[in-house]
């Protein structure tokens, strides 16, 4: 049986469970990144990093969430309060809501019953990530506009513009992969991919979305929507204790969900890139065959760990290259991403054509 009909057949107390276990995971792998990108930067810099709090500083992160809770919560005279309030969440929704369609793991038996690690299947599951993704740029818009000052309503005016152009690159690439895969559901895409994946037979189209994830997440040296050196902090310029922490949150939860996205469209998904045998053999999930906890952990490891290589080429990425000018990023985007994408769907339509 396929992800789809199995996750069908769930129980109310199996979907509330897995709902609980995704928004679980999304807030530890979260947090996780945040520590994880401290510590990587401070490497770098030949610096410490967050040592105090916990071993190795693993607790830092949520000390620093108790002390943004406990910091005065203001909102401007000039602001529009109920914008103001509900823009963060906005952001932060979005960003969660599109882990609906995430496919952690293929058949397995869950509690004694068979489902897969996914809360819903979607035939059209990646478009529905796209969709959800473009409703979290509502939240730094209006973020920008409600704050009822300059600099913020420019970080959310740049914001609006940079991940429209970006999404429109980043949506033809996948069109090859919709074309070779035959689907847009994830999980038929990662079934797809079971000989070989997508980053090597589409390679020119991995490159274009690697590019247009850190566009999309407002990453440096995409980050016009906050340049510090120019807007003081952009779009959340305003904010401070629990609502810049939820800006925070969806920051690091988008980074999350494009690299995600990545591993299970363009690198396998939970496919082990080592060889099937003795104590490595992955689970035939390809068959519908229904596997156990032991198979499932593996399954999930690795999708785990392609997931953190993306995050960890965005935290690279942020600390290496300075920030792109307005003018360069749309460039960027428009006469050199967007035309290579129209290209490549064009190329990838005629080879699946012949192959054929």
């Amino acid at each position: 049986m396929t992800n789809a009909q199995l996750i069908s057949q769930d129980p109310g107390w199996i979907i509330a469970l897995k709902g609980l276990i995704i928004f679980a995971a999304c807030v530890f792998l979260t947090i996780m990144s945040v520590w994880g990108e401290r510590r990587i930067v401070a490497r770098m810099q030949q610096r410490s990093g967050p040592n105090r709090v916990g071993k190795f500083g693993l607790l830092q992160a949520l000390v620093d969430g108790v002390k943004l809770a406990l910091k005065e919560d203001l909102i401007p005279k000039a602001a529009d309060r109920i914008v103001f309030v509900i823009a963060p969440i906005i952001s932060t929704t979005a960003c969660f809501m599109a882990f609906a369609v995430i496919p952690m793991t293929g058949p397995v038996n869950f509690f004694g019953q068979q489902t897969a690690m996914q809360l819903t299947d979607l035939s059209v599951g990646v478009l529905y990530v796209l969709a959800i993704a473009s409703v979290g740029v509502y939240g730094i818009v209006l973020a920008g506009w409600s704050s009822g000052s300059t600099y913020p309503l420019l970080g959310g005016l740049r914001s609006s513009a940079q991940v429209i152009s970006y999404e429109v690159a980043m949506g033809l690439s996948l069109v090859a992969v919709f074309i070779y895969a035959g689907s847009m559901s994830t999980s038929e895409i990662v079934a797809a991919q079971d000989q070989w994946w997508y980053a090597v037979v589409l390679f020119p189209s991995f490159v274009i979305y690697a590019i247009s994830m850190v566009g999309e997440t407002n990453r440096a040296p995409f980050d016009l929507a906050e340049a510090e050196s120019e807007l003081t902090a952009g779009f959340h310029t305003e904010y401070s204790g629990m609502r810049w922490a939820l800006i925070f949150l969806s920051e690091y939860g988008m980074m999350l969900l494009v690299s995600f996205l990545g591993a299970i469209l363009f690198l396998g998904s939970w496919n082990t890139p080592l060889p099937n045998i003795g104590f490595l053999k992955l689970a035939d999930w390809t068959s519908g065959q229904p596997e156990s906890i032991s198979g499932m952990a593996w399954g999930m490891f690795w999708l785990i760990v392609k997931a953190y290589m993306g995050i960890f080429i965005q935290i690279w990425i942020r600390w290496t290259y300075p920030r792109l000018r307005v003018d360069q990023l749309m460039y960027l985007t428009w006469k050199v991403l967007t035309p290579f994408a129209i290209g490549g769907v064009f190329l990838s339509a005629i080879w699946r054509l012949l192959m054929i």
